[in-house]
Formats: structure tokens, C-alpha cells, sequence
């Protein structure tokens, strides 16, 4: 805002007296300064450092931004992968980070999802340009344009359906034990009207879901063992709490101000750092989806995610300059989303540092 302003009165100084130049530089040092005022500086900080010369080093200050554990894995192409962590798997244990740990994956599970889609779309088990209508007929009147809604659109996020998230509702009532959370996108007006604008939600990925199940005839979770985990040899991925032998085995999670640990909360794919890994690189490199299959799929969605619930915020990247995967895993989440961009700046510099060593 300042500095729209500052914009506006420069140019109506640019021809003025020199009294008037004058007086426009102690409005834009004044404005500038109201501005970094309000700068959240933990980010300025993580952007200004100057950037370690190891991977380590980077995982260690990231750290001391207010996480409670970090774990890093890369896979570079011709070397083994790498695994890196810092603070705690456990803070009230005070039990080390793990950097084999499994961590709550989040929203990185819609590029599972949009894998199994597609893998069903060229099987024609499905059809992409089908509607909510024609899977869920029962939607209708409660799913503004069930009926214009296509699954394509769904998987882009294109379908203008709330995101259920987004409702206060879905919020107060955690953890929505036996509730249906679809609940909590009906009877709404539309965002936008289909396909004509972009709005991320969580909603199209629960009923793409819901429509994997529905033509497969089994869950969500044997379907991703059957044409994913298994031939990938992911033996460290989970479609939830239940499937974990050993609850131990997974990172805790925190949300600053609140004491509570977020591990025991159900929020969805559970996963290690490897199996992710190795997922998005059989996911970029062609080696998960046949010839036509990626063809459809470059066509719907993104070959890489963030993921982020209460507890738990998560990076899965694949840098083709460098040939290299990098999955970021942090275990501290907060309402002001700062963690967020720390977890955005702190992975962009581990890639820095892995293309640094290249010479890029």
C-alpha cells in the first residue's frame, strides 16, 4: 500500500521543484521505514544469511527458526541418497530427529491420487471429462454445477467446489471423528464457475478419491499398494494411523502456542522422506507411468507438492537442472504461516547448495 503511494507521488515529483523532490524523499524514507516496520524479519533473516556450504549446515539453521525437528533426504542422480535431520523426533522424550522417520505427507498424497486417475483414465475405468453428476447423483442440487463439474477439472482445481478446510465448522469440530467432512462444502455457493478460474481444494481431491474407490471396488489405499507402493517397493507408505505398527515410528508434531503433540490425530498418508523420494522420482523420470500414461498426466496436474496440516508441513521437489529430488520434512506448524515461508526459503537454499556444487 505505502509504496503504491510513494509510486504515485514520485511521478508526480519527477518535473518539480527541487523543494519538491526534497520533501518526496522524507515521504518515501518515512513510508519505507513504516514498511519494514511490519516485515516479519525471521524471513528476511533465512533469505540473507549467507549460504552454508553443506547440506547439514543449512538443516541446522534452519532449526533455529522456531522448528522442532527437521528432516531432509536428497537423491541426486549417480550417488546414493542423503539423509539429514536436526532438533527432535520426540521433544517431550527429548528422542533425537530420525531422518527414516514417518511423517504425515499431507496434501504431497494428491499426486499420488492424480496418479491412480490417470492410471485409471487410460485404462478407461473413468473418463476425465465425465461429471460429479455421473459419479455422484445424489450431489446434485447440493454441489453448485455437479452436473458441468468435470474430473479433469477436479484434478486441476478448476471445479469452482469449496474447499471444506476453508469452514469454520470442519475446524471446530476436530477431529470430525465419524463425521463426514464432505459436509462441509455442500450447500454452498460456488467459487467461481466451472473452469473458468483456478482455486486450490481439498473437497476435489476427496471426491476423486470417493470415485477411485467407486470403480475399483476396494479402497483408496489398495489401489495406491497395487499399482504404486508395490511395484515402486514403497514399504514405508500408509493410508493412515491404523495401518502404522508402531506409532513411535512417527515424527510428532507441534503448532506453536499449543502444547498438544498432533501425532495421534488421523490426517491422512503417512510416509518416510525415501519413500516419497523415490516415489516422485519414478513419478518425474517416467519410470511409474507408461508413454501415454504421462502424457495424460503432464496434461492434469503438477509433478510436485507441498503438504500442510496442523503438526506437520512437508516440500517434495524434483529439480531437473540438477537431476535431483529433495523432500523436506519439518514437524512445527503455525497459525501466522511463517513457518510456511521458512519451509519454502530453507528448501529453496538446499537446492542452492546442491546446484552451487554443480557449478550452476
Amino acid at each position: 500500500m505505502y509504496h503504491n503511494l510513494l509510486y504515485s507521488l514520485m511521478k508526480n515529483t519527477k518535473n518539480k521543484t527541487s523543494k519538491g523532490k526534497q520533501i518526496f524523499r522524507i515521504i518515501l524514507f518515512a513510508g519505507t521505514f513504516i514498511s519494514l516496520w511490519f516485515v516479519p524479519w525471521i524471513l528476511v533473516k533465512a533469505w540473507i544469511l549467507p549460504l552454508p556450504n553443506t547440506i547439514q549446515a543449512q538443516v541446522d539453521q534452519t532449526l533455529s527458526y522456531g522448528f522442532d525437528g527437521v528432516i531432509v533426504y536428497v537423491d541426486e542422480a549417480g550417488k546414493p541418497p542423503a539423509f539429514y535431520s536436526a532438533g527432535y523426533h520426540n521433544r517431550e522424550l527429548k528422542i533425537p530427529a530420525n531422518p527414516k522417520a514417518l511423517f504425515k505427507i499431507a496434501s504431497i498424497s494428491k499426486l499420488y491420487v492424480a496418479v491412480a486417475i490417470t492410471k485409471l483414465a487410460n485404462d478407461n475405468h473413468l473418463s476425465l471429462d465425465k461429471t460429479v453428476a455421473d459419479y455422484f447423483p445424489e450431489l446434485v442440487g447440493r454441489i453448485e454445477n455437479a452436473d458441468k463439474i468435470t474430473l479433469r477439472m477436479m484434478v486441476q482445481h478448476r471445479s469452482g467446489i469449496p474447499n471444506f478446510t476453508d469452514n469454520p465448522d470442519f475446524w471446530k469440530n476436530q477431529p470430525n471423528t465419524n463425521i463426514d467432512v464432505l459436509q462441509y462444502a455442500l450447500d454452498l455457493s460456488a467459487d467461481f464457475e466451472p473452469n473458468k478460474d483456478y482455486g486450490y481444494s481439498n473437497t476435489n481431491y476427496l471426491l476423486l478419491s470417493r470415485i477411485i474407490e467407486q470403480v475399483t471396488g476396494g479402497s483408496l489405499q489398495d489401489y495406491f499398494k497395487k499399482e504404486i507402493l508395490i511395484p515402486l517397493g514403497l514399504n514405508n507408505t500408509f493410508g493412515s494411523l491404523d495401518e502404522v505398527k508402531n506409532p513411535d515410528d512417527i515424527m510428532s508434531g507441534y503448532y506453536v502456542g499449543i502444547e498438544d503433540d498432533f501425532k495421534t490425530e488421523d490426517q491422512g498418508m503417512i510416509a518416510t522422506a525415501e519413500d516419497v523420494g523415490k516415489f516422485l522420482r519414478a513419478l518425474n523420470d517416467g519410470s511409474l507411468l507408461n508413454e501415454k500414461e504421462m502424457e495424460i498426466y503432464a496434461s492434469i496436474y503438477e509433478f510436485n507438492h507441498g503438504g500442510l496440516v496442523p503438526g506437520y508441513q512437508s516440500m517434495a521437489e524434483y529439480h531437473k537442472d540438477i537431476d535431483a529430488v529433495v523432500i523436506q520434512f519439518m514437524n512445527t506448524t503455525d497459525f501466522e504461516g511463517y513457518q510456511w515461508n521458512l519451509l519454502e526459503i530453507t528448501h529453496s537454499r538446499v537446492v542452492k547448495i546442491l546446484q552451487k556444487a554443480k557449478g550452476l
